[in-house]
């Protein structure tokens, strides 16, 4: 497909609408693939999942309690007052931190005007504790409470956001971090910063009109503002209706403009800040909480050795930039300079950036990021295709006893995306077996990319090199097809979905449902 045809056919859904139609075919996988006839579900009640969770608890187990409470609250984003929904009036919510193998039990009291959900973005936790609702719980209603208990098997960057209708793109969201023992022999301290994309409560825009309207009229686009990049311009191009445009991305980097992007609840002019020392070693923990935006993040003048990707460790390498999809998380190590420099996130795409302020011996300007986001958006950007596991979590070689191919289209009629042909439906899906190497094929066919995640496991990304990174989300570009292998040893039923919120919410999501032998 030529970039005219792609251009003309990406236009053609913004002016005709319902006028566009979306071919419905199922992709070819293993027998029998999709229906709700066939082989019995393992359900999120199941005794296979009460068994899977009993081997993942020790008896030794510490066990942390927190309460949550989902409400609607006034915030600050520096200087820019919205009404939003939180965790207990904080953005991002308050960290919620664990060692591995210990027992999380946190009591969610929901004051929101609708039913809500806590999904545990990453973690290989039990199935009836995984925050879908429908497939996996029912919703929390508005005025109750639910408890999530559940064990956290494996150290890493994590977080937390609702699984229920766009409640992720309002400030519904905090980090989870599991501690390794072994942490900190490589770092002094650590700083943890989750950036998002912002426009709840800004000019009369909340995220549910947002979606409504794309199903209606199309991309929905607003100028942005006081974040810009001064300087830098590779945002949209003539002639694609103002979408954000990537050529890191392949295309297409996003349905809706943003008026602002933060770094820990913060605008770029008013940022957080983090004081150090010259010669202290960071561990920076990132988590990509936006839903529709992707990130290049870099701190000016000092190199990151990359140390995890979506909790799990990799080779360690150098990078001056990494990419940062929806739903990823990365961990790097900085050493502080001398002077106070900024952890950059240039919205990739969109004339933004959020930063977050090191200070070491003496206060940092704000202005500083503005003038070192255009260099930083010329160095070279690290990927995780780079990426490769560790030894010790890497999976051994084998080939998979069953692959499911997911082909991934839109946008459609009514701002339709699918995966198959087909918009989600929780009570179809892709069926695997206990014990099974599984492989998922994701065969991009829109213009724009994908950050696919898979609940309740991680996979190994495989490329030209071989096993690469183990993850639970990975960007799928345009025009292109990635293998990923997981093995099926935590039964349920679990959902795979495209982390851009307004993809997900029209459609592309799908079911790796655990079938009986």
């Amino acid at each position: 497909m030529t970039a005219q045809h792609r251009r003309i056919s990406r236009r053609d859904f913004l002016i005709m609408g319902a006028g566009v139609t979306t071919a419905a075919g199922l992709a070819a996988c293993t027998p029998g693939n999709a229906g709700t006839a066939g082989p019995t579900r393992i359900g999120p009640k199941s005794p296979a999942v009460a068994a899977a969770e009993r081997k993942r608890r020790a008896a030794s187990s510490a066990s942390t309690s927190v309460s949550l409470e989902a409400s609607v609250n006034d915030v600050d984003l520096g200087g820019v007052a919205v009404r939003t929904w939180t965790y207990g009036g904080d953005l991002p919510g308050k960290e919620i931190r664990i060692k591995r193998g210990d027992m999380l039990s946190a009591e969610l009291s929901n004051k929101l005007p609708q039913p809500t959900s806590i999904h545990w973005h990453g973690l290989a936790l039990r199935n009836d504790m995984d925050g879908v609702p429908v497939l996996t719980q029912p919703e929390i209603k508005a005025g109750t409470t639910f408890r999530y208990d559940f064990a956290a098997p494996d150290a890493g960057t994590y977080w937390f956001h609702p699984h229920v209708g766009t409640q992720l793109d309002r400030g519904l969201y905090a980090p989870l971090i599991v501690e390794d023992p072994t942490d900190g022999s490589d770092y002094d301290t650590e700083l943890v910063i989750v950036l998002d994309d912002w426009l709840d409560g800004v000019d009369g825009r909340d995220p549910d009109a947002v979606l409504a309207e794309l199903k209606k009229n199309g991309m929905v686009m607003a100028e942005p503002s006081g974040s810009s990049m001064p300087g830098m311009d590779h945002g949209s191009m003539p002639g694609m209706g103002g979408m954000p445009q990537s050529e890191l991305l392949g295309g297409d980097a996003g349905d809706v403009t943003y008026r602002y992007v933060l770094a820990n609840g913060r605008i770029s002019t008013a940022p957080a800040t983090f004081r150090s020392r010259p010669g202290q070693r960071i561990r920076l923990r990132l988590v990509n909480a936006a839903a529709d935006t992707a990130f290049r993040v870099g701190v000016p003048g000092v190199p990151m050795t990359v140390t995890h990707t979506d909790g799990f460790p990799v080779v360690p390498q150098q990078a001056d930039v990494a990419l940062l999809g929806m739903g990823e998380r990365l961990d790097a190590i900085i050493t502080v300079p001398d002077s106070p420099v900024p952890v950059l996130a240039l919205a990739e795409g969109r004339d933004l950036y959020a930063q977050v302020l090191i200070q070491s011996g003496r206060s940092g300007d704000p202005a500083t990021g503005a003038a070192a986001a255009p260099q930083l958006a010329r160095l070279p950007v690290l990927t995780a295709k780079d990426l490769k596991a560790t030894e010790e979590v890497t999976f051994p070689e084998k080939s998979p006893d069953v692959t499911h191919t997911l082909v991934l289209e839109g946008p459609g009629a009514k701002y339709s995306w699918t995966i198959n042909g087909k918009a989600y439906n929780p009570n179809d899906g892709l069926p695997i077996r206990s014990g099974q190497r599984v492989r998922l094929r994701f065969e991009n066919k829109s213009e724009m990319f994908h950050p696919m995640h898979l609940h309740g496991h991680t996979f190994q990304v495989l490329g030209k090199n071989g096993r690469g990174a183990r993850k639970d989300t990975a960007i799928v570009l345009p025009g292109t097809a990635l293998d990923v292998d997981f093995n099926a040893d935590n039964p349920g039923q679990w959902l795979t979905h495209c982390h851009n919120l307004y993809h997900g919410e029209a459609g592309m999501m799908t079911v790796v449902s655990y079938v009986e032998e």
